[in-house]
């Protein structure tokens, strides 16, 4: 395990210049190494305080709603995981990104939607909806209990895609095809399973986990490797298949945290003793490395934090667009083309 601990050290993660500017190291993959700024629009002098603007706005809507934290940690994951850290998750419309089956029930529009136009009036054209969604997912998550890692900014803003182009992948697939997913966007095995312990707070449907409850690989019978004490509790919470006009029921990803939705390595815990909710998650054990580190993060949460900072980093430096490439956004939901039409 120490061959994964030896990358934790915060100068693993950014080589930093007098000037203020960091290459993000990027997992095997990355292609291009991407240039980001820290502070960049302090330094640049083009909206110096848009990064406490941002925070300020967080703060209070998570003075009334903890749910906030994972719902940006998801709304970002979104983004990043498909076509990069472009904000086009964000854009409305027919059959745009955010409408596609894999983004069901994703929140956290509305804070993003309030903090552009805060931004806008303050430094109007300036700061990028993709900037706005991986600084606030920070400060969300840092208020929940993960650690205030840096985000390196200059991040501009992406074009529409079609809700085809969403490949996100099933939460019942194997360790092997979860990894090789992560793989394709340039990250490892230790971003894989930290990023899965994002899991630690927020909901997911019923219909994400009915199989594993009822019928396992069409067995008929729950999935082995789930502790048969919290097949019975989420059994009763999810009926095998909803009636006409019922909504899909909503359950904790990881019940020890449920409603205080607190950043905790319990989740590793919970995989450890085969009580994860997520097929995607249980199979963390079925593969050596991502089982090693789940025992590591599970002992010590200081290293589970540590390496979020690393992954996070990672994940928010995929395909970004930056220099002339992109736009500024007036509005986050619509590019600046269909702006106002």
């Amino acid at each position: 395990m120490r061959q994964f601990m030896k990358i934790f050290p915060l100068l693993a993660l950014v080589v930093i210049s007098l000037t203020g500017t960091a290459t993000v190291k990027a997992a095997t993959g990355l292609n291009p190494p991407v240039k980001l700024v820290w502070h960049y629009y302090k330094v640049t002098n083009t909206c110096d305080d848009a990064e406490a603007y941002i925070r300020h706005q967080v703060e209070k809507f998570y003075k009334n709603d903890t749910t906030i934290a994972p719902k940006l940690l998801r709304l970002l994951y979104s983004d990043c995981m498909v076509n990069g850290c472009d904000a086009s998750v964000l854009l409305q419309g027919p059959n745009s990104e955010r409408t596609a089956p894999q983004n069901r029930g994703l929140g956290g529009f509305l804070i993003i939607d309030k903090i552009k136009q805060v931004l806008e009036s303050r430094c109007p054209g300036v700061v990028s909806c993709a900037d706005i969604l991986n600084l606030a997912t920070r400060d969300a998550v840092h208020m929940a209990g993960a650690p205030s890692y840096p985000v390196f900014t200059g991040r501009r803003d992406g074009g529409a895609l079609s809700a085809d182009a969403v490949d996100l992948p099933s939460p019942s697939i194997s360790v092997e095809e979860s990894l090789a997913y992560f793989n394709s966007k340039g990250l490892d095995v230790l971003d894989m399973t930290t990023l899965l312990g994002a899991h630690s707070m927020g909901k997911t449907h019923c219909s994400h986990i009915v199989n594993r409850l009822y019928n396992f690989k069409n067995t008929g019978k729950p999935d082995p490797t789930m502790n048969t004490t919290l097949v019975s509790q989420l059994r009763y919470l999810c009926p095998p298949r909803t009636q006409k006009g019922q909504t899909d029921p909503l359950v904790y990803l990881n019940p020890d945290s449920g409603s205080s939705n607190r950043f905790s390595s319990s989740y590793y815990s919970r995989v450890l003793s085969h009580n994860a909710v997520l097929g995607v998650d249980q199979q963390l054990l079925y593969n050596e490395d991502s089982k090693e580190i789940t025992q590591e993060f599970a002992a010590g949460f200081e290293d589970f934090r540590k390496s979020f900072a690393l992954a996070m980093s990672r994940m928010g430096s995929i395909n970004v667009l930056t220099g002339k490439a992109g736009e500024i956004r007036r509005d986050c939901r619509v590019t600046n083309a269909n702006y106002g039409a």
